[in-house]
């Protein structure tokens, strides 16, 4: 078994991006801008915008954080979007989910400028990337990817089988294993709550990709010998072992599937890393698309 280390991979793009913040400011660009919207006092929220304020400033990046009451209408919501869709010195922002249950989150993530939408969840950034046209992309299957390119891990021809179908982590991940690229040309299988047979589909995967939010869920006897296994689950259960009284696992039953499987994602420590660090190459995406529509309107 090797451990696909998402905290290796991690270093690597903010030493990456660190470099590339250092070049651009030496050249008399100002700083990349990242913001956040968070609504309401969910402590998960709140715990997942701070990491990403962090990441921020490690890699030299500018980060705002707007945060609003749980009763802000929908509204006044979206007149904050608004503005920051305006805001030039801004590249990129995002509206921490969940929100609260008055709030159609679909109506907040369609006013947000496709633009500067660096989670890639707007209906154009995911057409295009149904399309595969150049775009952002949701953050998680983009960190999956950068694991993958990292570790050289061989996608052509493989078989691909992912638990899970959102519009965040399943669906998109499985157009980038579809796609003609360096990391895709595989075989995708969509799995899903509905699936018949699950463990007779899973047994086929060369790459399994695990999003279905059940701890543990994916066993040894579900998992073919040699297969490479991405974890995508983050789930708490209690352990009064822990200061905390709690412990994070993964969808995958990662002690006994380590033993069977070639490489495979910790949790912790490996793909939340790293789509922290996704969203951060999505501003930069951002960033600098914004100074060649600048240097564009200068020539």
């Amino acid at each position: 078994m090797n451990l696909l280390d998402g905290k290796i991979v991690s270093a690597h793009y903010k030493s990456l991006l660190q470099h590339n913040v250092n070049v651009a400011i030496a050249k008399g660009l100002r700083v990349p801008h990242l913001a956040a919207v968070l609504v309401g006092s969910n402590p998960a929220s709140e715990f997942y915008v701070q990491s990403k304020m962090r990441s921020c400033k490690e890699v030299g990046f500018h980060s705002s954080l707007i945060s609003k009451d749980e009763n802000i209408t929908e509204s006044e919501l979206v007149t904050i979007l608004h503005q920051l869709n305006s805001n030039d010195n801004i590249d990129g922002y995002i509206v921490q989910l969940p929100l609260p249950k008055h709030i159609d989150e679909s109506k907040i993530i369609q006013a947000i400028a496709p633009s500067k939408d660096v989670d890639g969840f707007h209906p154009i950034n995911i057409g295009k990337l149904v399309l595969n046209q150049d775009t952002f992309i949701s953050a998680t299957p983009l960190g999956i990817t950068k694991i993958l390119e990292y570790y050289h891990i061989p996608t052509s021809g493989k078989h691909c089988v992912i638990i899970g179908r959102s519009h965040i982590v399943g669906m998109p991940m499985g157009l980038l294993m579809l796609r003609n690229s360096s990391i895709g040309n595989s075989t995708v299988t969509y799995t899903h709550s509905r699936t018949e047979n699950l463990k007779a589909i899973t047994s086929q995967a060369d790459i399994l990709i695990a999003a279905i939010g059940k701890p543990n869920y994916i066993t040894a006897d579900m998992i073919k010998n040699g297969a490479i296994v991405i974890d995508v689950g983050i789930n708490r259960i209690n352990d009064e072992s822990k200061k905390k009284g709690y412990r994070i696992v993964g969808d995958v039953d990662f002690e006994s599937v380590k033993n069977i499987a070639s490489y495979i994602t910790p949790v912790p420590g490996g793909v939340g890393l790293m789509t922290v660090i996704a969203l951060l190459l999505n501003t930069w995406k951002a960033y600098n698309n914004t100074f060649l529509i600048e240097n564009h309107k200068n020539e």
